[in-house]
């Protein structure tokens, strides 16, 4: 299988920094660079095994297609959408939020 471009939107980028902030605020520098890290790495095994991700929210919030992938080392879920040409990253969340109200909120 092909790799996909992963396209984050704005509320993801949004999401992403808010939490590198608040890692280099609270925990330092090199926490919050490891968080990117794991954004990075995340986001390159969606982009090579879109399919794998967990389509429980999806199912939730009767929205086919949306799955979600759990960054490693941090309570953090990425949710997205496989498209034909690319991969449509709607949110980085904290896994302890209200998830199904924060992501109808991404919804266009």
């Amino acid at each position: 299988m092909t790799a996909k471009p992963v396209i984050p939107r704005q509320a993801a980028h949004r999401d992403v920094e808010i939490a590198v902030d608040f890692y280099a605020t609270e925990a330092g520098e090199a926490v919050a660079l490891r968080f990117v890290d794991a954004v990075e790495t995340a986001y390159g095994a969606i982009s090579r095994h879109p399919a794998t991700g967990s389509p429980r929210y999806g199912h939730e919030l009767n929205l086919p297609g949306l799955r979600s992938r759990l960054l490693n080392g941090y309570p953090f879920l990425i949710f997205y959408i496989e498209r034909d040409s690319f991969v449509d990253v709607w949110r980085v969340l904290h896994a302890q939020r209200d998830i199904p109200a924060w992501l109808q909120e991404s919804q266009v």
